[in-house]
């Protein structure tokens, strides 16, 4: 039996219904168990849309029946497709997931205004539980400072702060959760205290947890575990998890379970924090950002993390992109035990990312993880732009076999490919530190219009990051490096705690540089070609030293393929539009077949015959030509490094002589001809200017 998918568009409220006929044929045949009427309704999000903006779909699946389906069925508002049949069968029921979940509250401005704005005394109760609570811990911090016991009450006032955010509930725990990431503003007691709030919280009572499992999906904790713990193995800011054994398949899961109450909490919460932030738009000039579309912003993605089958699908697709290597692990989500307030999905065992002694005693490296993390990141940020914007230590898990695995996709975020390729080039120019080319980039950033003039910004970027490259995580947090970036970068996934808790001398930059030189040496895109050209050539001289850096650095990721370094430069330099280039690169070729060409004749001349070095060279007893050791040495240098490039090539992973097939292919079109005659000629030119100077006696300039 084959199966079809119907593909619905996101903005159409989609329902169960008893019977869908589409032309002449009626779907409710397909399949009597799953089928959905569709009504075009624009609506401001409902539970059924992705993360992101962009226009995605809801499935829905069927068997297909003995007959064909109709023409209408291929060309009308559904699109058939065929699918393998365990692929087929997730689908399904991830679509059934998703109508359990139909009802998942949504956060707009407009409901939260109007159902809490009648409710003036529950917003004055909240407001004062809030100051009264904060009030007093800001107050006994003005006393400490007063009577000098700041330092000695550290400990003490961290304990309280924790145990206060956990008594104002989820949205004050998330904040917690956030500050205990950041060791550049909190001091170590407190990221000790509220690291606990990632998965040390309290519980809510096990019988209500079970009773929603049941009223989720409509079945009994019997018929659908075979067992699960009695009481909850970890819980946190929105829900709590249970370790449980599926019946039907007997794999082991893990199930988490949202809090009871926790919308109407949330809700309240940034109901008076909106009200906050208008003020702050109003009255605090300092702040030029709308204060209020940001907490707009951020309660939407917390209201998001509410629909556990949103998180499921985030999961899902994080899987797809980033699970394919070897020391990434993602759970996968199993959809017929997920709804909006329960998600089941693979368990995986393992030790938090800042627990080191635990990790230690596993015969594992902790930095090793955290080199782990810091490419995935990398990869999450730059190279799919969808990233995991909750990285907290709770969430990230060290395997017995050394690998990294991810958990909770509530939070996601994603980068526009344009400042994905931007930052990558900016970061090279730091690294190179390029002050005018990071200038530039502000421009492709879209963080200055192109009318503005850079020079003054030059000497700022030089003396902001002149010595950023030395810097530990000690000494420089990444988000410090990423203000000067501008906010493009300000949520880099993968915080600098966890290398700070490892190492303090560990270097976060030096760590994450192989993968920009990598995607520099080896993508095509146009942006990221043209920087990797400015890099390479200044003032008309090709820089040998930047391209042995790149290749050096680049070589450390193992993604890396001279195949991808070398193809690439190719088809530039032999586009209709490279004439440029390619003048830059015969200049260049010329002089290092000079440097190939003297050098060698300098180092066998002592082996010459007496008679042919009075012949040719005049028994010149200093060497063959008439050249400065500075400008001996310089070509020595040129041809070493050339040769130090050529090696790193060849001992790279992908290396293969036959890979230059395709180029001695290019090589053979007319561009490709043209270029290699100016070569020759050049070189030609250069010998014989050298042999009329050596043959004349005339003192000649050095080379440039």
């Amino acid at each position: 039996m084959s199966t079809v998918v119907a593909m619905v568009s996101s903005s159409t409220t989609v329902q169960p219904c008893s019977s869908w006929t589409c032309g002449s044929f009626p779907i409710s045949k397909l399949a009597p168990s799953l089928y959905f009427k569709a009504r075009t309704r624009t609506r401001t999000r409902t539970s059924l849309t992705w993360l992101n903006t962009q226009p995605r779909a809801a499935l829905a699946e069927a068997a297909t029946p003995s007959s064909a389906p109709s023409p209408a069925l291929r060309n009308g508002s559904l699109k058939v497709l065929a699918l393998p049949g365990d692929r087929a069968d997730d689908l399904q029921a991830e679509a059934r997931a998703m109508v359990r979940a139909a009802n998942a509250s949504v956060y707009t401005p407009q409901l939260v205004a109007s159902k809490y704005g009648s409710q003036p005394f529950k917003v004055v109760g909240r407001t004062l539980q809030i100051l009264s609570a904060l009030g007093s811990f800001w107050l006994k911090l003005l006393l400490d400072q007063r009577n000098g016991v700041l330092d000695q009450n550290r400990k003490i006032r961290a304990i309280e702060l924790r145990t206060i955010f956990t008594r104002l509930g989820p949205t004050f725990i998330k904040l917690g959760q956030g500050l205990s990431t950041r060791p550049d503003i909190c001091p170590p007691e407190y990221l000790e205290e509220l690291s606990e709030l990632q998965d040390g919280l309290p519980t809510f009572p096990d019988e209500q947890a079970f009773a929603c499992i049941e009223r989720e999906l409509g079945l009994s904790l019997d018929s659908i575990y075979s067992s699960i713990s009695p009481s909850p193995v970890a819980a946190a800011s929105l829900g709590q998890v249970y370790k449980a054994q599926l019946r039907s398949s007997g794999k082991l899961v893990a199930v988490k379970v949202q809090r009871p109450g926790i919308e109407e909490a949330i809700g309240l919460d940034f109901f008076l924090i909106r009200g906050l932030g208008f003020l702050i738009n109003k009255y605090v000039d300092v702040i030029t950002s709308d204060v209020v579309a940001l907490i707009d912003e951020f309660a939407r993605r917390v209201f998001q993390e509410l629909n556990y089958v949103q998180e499921g699908q985030n999961a899902r697709r994080f899987k797809k992109l980033y699970a394919d290597k070897e020391d990434i692990i993602v759970p996968d989500v199993f959809w017929d035990y997920t709804s909006a307030k329960v998600l089941t999905i693979e368990w995986v065992d393992g030790v938090k990312l800042n627990e080191q002694e635990a990790i230690e005693r596993q015969g594992l490296k902790v930095l090793d993880l955290v080199n782990t993390g810091i490419q995935c990141s990398l990869r999450q940020l730059l190279e799919y732009g969808y990233f995991h914007a909750d990285p907290h230590p709770g969430n990230l898990l060290a395997t017995p076999e050394g690998k990294l695995a991810f958990l909770d996709f509530g939070m996601m975020s994603e980068t526009p490919e344009e400042a994905r390729v931007a930052i990558i080039g900016h970061v090279v120019h730091l690294v190179n530190r390029d002050y005018e080319a990071m200038a530039r980039d502000y421009y492709a950033l879209d963080f200055l219009s192109n009318d503005v003039d850079i020079s003054p910004i030059v000497p700022a970027l030089r003396n902001f990051f002149d010595d950023v490259l030395n810097y530990t995580v000690s000494e420089l947090n990444f988000k410090t490096l990423v203000d000067g970036l501008g906010n493009v970068l300000y949520q880099y996934p993968f915080n600098e705690g966890l290398a700070l808790y490892a190492d303090p001398n560990f270097k976060v930059l030096a760590a994450s540089y192989p993968y920009f030189a990598k995607r520099l040496l080896t993508d095509p895109n146009p942006y990221l070609r043209d920087a990797l050209i400015e890099l390479l050539f200044k003032e008309g001289r090709f820089r040998w030293n930047r391209l042995e850096n790149l290749l050096v650095q680049g070589r450390k990721d193992r993604d890396f393929s001279a195949k991808e370094a070398l193809q690439p430069v190719f088809k530039v330099l032999l586009s209709p539009d490279g004439e440029e280039l390619r003048t830059l690169v015969i200049k260049e070729v010329v002089r290092v077949s000079e440097a190939f060409t003297l050098v060698t004749i300098s180092d066998t001349y002592p082996y010459f015959p007496a008679f042919v070095r009075t012949l040719v060279f005049y028994g010149n007893a200093n060497g063959p030509f008439m050249m400065s050791e500075t400008e001996k040495e310089s070509m020595i240098e040129l041809r070493d490094q050339v040769i130090r490039i050529w090696g790193l090539l060849q001992s790279s992973d992908g290396f293969d002589p036959a890979l230059l097939l395709p180029i001695l292919q290019v090589l053979q079109q007319p561009e490709a001809r043209k270029l290699g005659g100016r070569v020759v000629g050049g070189i030609s030119q250069r010998l014989a200017a050298r042999i009329l100077h050596q043959v004349l006696q005339v003192p000649r300039a050095a080379s440039t």
